[in-house]
């Protein structure tokens, strides 16, 4: 049985994470070479093929999140930012979330939505006619996959909608598409193509136009996690971030950061897997306003124990199949790491880490202030940066938080003095 709680993983040496982690996720010696290398696993030359105009490469620490019991499978969790504190919020968030099980989640069918805008067309008569040839132009848009209609996926559903603008009214023909494990963007968009010349000729209209919409309503993902009381901090502790959570659910100025501290663990694990990052943060930040106020992506209560109960809600477009996440060889070995078997379940996962990074920010945030774990932390850096062994790390710390003077500099010093 694969367990992913591990005392003191952050204390351990390079060599004792990555060992653990091998040997968790049954990693190749060649994987872990990968893991070791300075470049971030990407050569130049991948580099150059992958974006235009290439001039070096760009890393980010990779970190593991632990104690992770997502419906009921234990994952160490890959998680790519440059912040400190996350890492360590998400783990400590999904501890106490296991003490009552860990994290419940569920996740829609992987549907992709594709929209042909057309112009210059009596949208109602435009309207009728599409959906009395909603047959022939499924048939049409899935000549354009063999492998999903083969898998009883592809194109399902074809829809109208009427738009009105300052230029006039538009009709918007959507196509619901069952893209698998793949994020759909590439096939989403070569359908679209492939069916407006059809669309012209049936409405009689000008299509502008084609291209998929990131905003996921169609793949919402659903996390929820009991965190035991008395490992919060007690009833007055719950409570608290409780009003907290009320505070974020009422203030756009407050929900903005609220959010981005969910955003910190989901994107950490979309950078880790190589996910589509700033299509994930549009989508979820334009579900944070589907009720035409930007609110709080989570919800926060308490059960009639008194333990705290949150629950996440995200529309959500991943994929394990194609795009960089089959390319990049540090994206293949995170994901292996995840032993994912599909992208509803790295969908889960990632739903999961957010919450558990939701719940360590408001938590700290209720009771300490997040500054003061985050300097800590942040203090750790600077005196590992300064050449210090893990034994003179904790006194460097100790002393920079007490004088507040937290910097590289004063690190040095310090280390200079013991």
């Amino acid at each position: 049985m694969r367990n992913s709680s591990i005392s003191k993983f952050f204390e351990k040496s390079r060599k004792e994470k990555l060992d653990i982690v091998k040997n968790f996720a049954n990693l190749s010696e060649e994987e872990l070479k990968i893991l070791q290398s300075n470049n971030g696993g990407i050569s130049f030359e991948k580099a150059d093929k992958m974006v235009e105009n290439a001039i070096g490469t760009f890393s980010l620490p990779l970190g593991i999140a632990t104690n992770f019991k997502i419906n009921g499978k234990d994952y160490l969790i890959p998680m790519v930012i440059e912040e400190p504190s996350v890492i360590a919020a998400a783990s400590k968030g999904a501890k106490i979330a296991r003490i009552k099980g860990g994290f419940d989640v569920s996740a829609d069918e992987s549907y992709s939505i594709g929209q042909i805008q057309v112009l210059d067309v009596d949208v109602s008569n435009g309207i009728r006619k599409i959906k009395e040839s909603e047959k022939k132009i499924l048939e049409l848009a899935n000549s354009k996959s063999n492998t999903l209609s083969k898998m009883g996926k592809g194109a399902k559903e074809v829809s109208c909608k009427e738009i009105d603008t300052p230029l006039g009214k538009m009709l918007i023909v959507e196509l619901l598409i069952d893209v698998g494990d793949a994020m759909g963007a590439n096939i989403t968009n070569t359908m679209c193509e492939t069916v407006s010349p059809i669309i012209e000729k049936i409405t009689g209209g000008r299509v502008l136009l084609r291209i998929l919409s990131n905003y996921s309503t169609r793949r919402i993902v659903k996390a929820k996690a009991i965190f035991d009381k008395d490992g919060v901090g007690g009833d007055e502790v719950v409570d608290d971030i409780l009003m907290a959570y009320q505070f974020a659910d009422n203030d756009v100025y407050r929900a903005v950061t609220h959010n981005k501290g969910i955003m910190n663990g989901t994107i950490a694990v979309a950078n880790a897997t190589g996910q589509d990052s700033r299509a994930i943060e549009a989508s979820a930040n334009a579900y944070a306003a589907r009720t035409g106020k930007y609110r709080s992506l989570s919800k926060w209560s308490k059960d009639k124990d008194g333990n705290l109960v949150g629950s996440l809600e995200l529309p959500l477009s991943v994929g394990i199949v194609g795009g960089i996440s089959n390319v990049h060889p540090v994206a293949k070995i995170c994901t292996k790491i995840l032993d994912v078997t599909s992208a509803k379940e790295l969908a889960c996962v990632m739903t999961a880490t957010g919450l558990a990074q939701n719940y360590s920010a408001i938590r700290a945030l209720a009771t300490e202030g997040i500054q003061k774990g985050h300097m800590r932390l942040h203090a750790r850096n600077l005196a590992a940066a300064a050449g210090a062994t893990s034994d003179q790390i904790d006194q460097i710390v100790q002393k920079m938080i007490k004088e507040k003077k937290i910097s590289l500099d004063r690190a040095k010093k310090l280390l200079e003095q013991i």
